[in-house]
């Protein structure tokens, strides 16, 4: 990357960064962005990108249901709402101790061949619950020591899965495709939480976990039988002391890519902890069952699929539209936790699914722009590390708050947290003009 292209890139981060800005670094690549070609659905126009969605859809429907089960045989085993947070925690505390160590090892081997693994082993966990549960051994210790189990394998799974998008799309569609991924996973919301209500209340959350073991057979299939040749994989990256450094540095060096990080940090450490909230939002404060969790699950997919379709079809992005987003997503959150009625909930639910899916889309999207390939999987891993790997620190927090204060005032932190941050992102962003001004003033003085 030349001095040029470096200041433009740090430049437009604060102001309008366009794909093909953020790909002005590929001088270091030996290759050139294509024009953009606009659309909510270009990237479909790839065929390994349909293969790949279609598999998504198998595997994100299973993540569904599994998880619909599991927040509630926790809470089922335990009537604690803290628990559930320690489950969700201890899933993710494996991303926080080696997010990058996963981006990292992406970087270096072939990303479809780890994905094909991780598949087989998600699979294996969830085959795993299946027998336990069904066979009436399952206990909170079992559950807490798979969730660890399961994290590994994310911490692996995830940056690779962030990273692998930018190989099977051109650059053009990269923005595209990682909101039509949303649109994806956000569609199987719909489907998945109601079918693992129905398997919960008719046959046991046993048979839930079985289902997901079997719909990891989608994504392992099409992953082998995508077209290697059509495929746009990165350089392996060679073996070398201080990589893990190096991205750190490279991060630092680019402030729009730092702030979004450390955006997306407070987002996924306060702003997503939902199996906490809204199982206790349907327990406590609306007296229902596990239908209802479900139902809270559709409404938030039904916002999130339309926040996902517009953050695909934009061709630009501003680090104040991010930050905005994250705004009301938080402004919805604490709404809703004083939402009057189960009505005026749900319909704060919808805002909230469409501010949450936007702002990730975008986000994520921006990101992986505005780095360099060779970069991606770690800088990726970054990622998915501040983002998932915050709630093994929120998750227990707003557990404990939920199960002291109540559900509606754990939800309101949910919220809040992520709005006063963002907020004060933007009061420092607006400063900073007024600031280049003085600096000019004194320097000319």
């Amino acid at each position: 990357m030349t001095l040029e292209a470096h200041r433009r890139g740090t430049h437009e981060g604060y102001h309008d960064v366009t794909p093909a800005a953020a790909e002005a670094s590929t001088e270091s690549t030996g290759t050139s962005a294509p024009p953009g070609r606009g659309g909510t659905f270009a990237a479909l126009s790839v065929r390994n990108f349909r293969i790949y969605s279609t598999g998504q859809l198998f595997a994100n429907t299973g993540v569904w249901v599994q998880n619909i089960a599991l927040d509630w045989l926790t809470l089922e085993l335990t009537h604690s709402p803290a628990a559930v947070g320690i489950a969700m925690a201890l899933q993710f505390l494996p991303i926080l101790l080696l997010g990058m160590v996963g981006g990292m090892v992406a970087d270096r081997y072939p990303k479809r061949n780890i994905l094909i693994v991780t598949q087989l082993c998600s699979a294996s966990v969830a085959a795993t619950l299946a027998v336990l549960t069904l066979s009436g051994q399952i206990t909170v210790g079992a559950i807490y020591v798979l969730a660890v189990v399961g994290g590994l394998v994310v911490a692996l799974d995830n940056p690779t899965r962030q990273s692998f998008v930018g190989e099977v799309v051109p650059p053009q569609h990269v923005r595209n495709a990682i909101a039509l991924n949303s649109a994806v996973f956000q569609s199987t919301r719909l489907v998945g939480p109601a079918l693992s209500s129905l398997l919960i209340g008719t046959v046991g959350t046993g048979w839930a976990f079985a289902v997901n073991a079997l719909l990891y057979l989608g994504p392992t299939i099409t992953l082998a039988t995508m077209r290697t040749d059509e495929l746009r994989p990165t350089p392996a990256l060679p073996r070398a002391r201080g990589q893990l450094r190096s991205a750190l540095r490279y991060v630092a060096d680019r402030p729009h890519v730092g702030w979004t990080i450390a955006l997306v940090g407070v987002f996924g450490t306060f702003g997503l902890n939902f199996p906490v909230v809204l199982t206790a939002m349907a327990s406590e404060t609306f007296s229902a069952g596990a239908g209802l969790y479900g139902a809270f699950n559709i409404v938030l997919a039904v916002g999130s699929i339309t926040g996902a379709l517009l953050a695909g079809s934009r061709t630009n992005t501003r680090l104040r539209t991010i930050l905005v987003l994250a705004a009301a997503f938080g402004a919805a959150q604490a709404l809703a936790a004083f939402a009057p009625n189960l009505g005026t909930f749900i319909a704060v639910l919808v805002v909230m699914g469409v501010t949450n899916l936007a702002f990730q889309a975008i986000a994520n999207s921006s990101v992986q722009l505005w780095v360099d390939p060779e970069f991606r999987g770690r800088v990726m891993g970054l990622y998915v590390l501040v983002f998932m790997g915050g709630t093994p620190i929120g998750g227990p927090i707003i557990g404990w708050i939920t199960e002291h204060a109540g559900a509606r005032t754990g939800m309101a932190v949910c919220g809040l947290v992520p709005l006063a941050v963002a907020l004060a992102m933007i009061g420092v962003l607006a400063l900073q003009p007024v600031r280049a001004r003085r600096r000019e003033a004194v320097l000319a003085g």
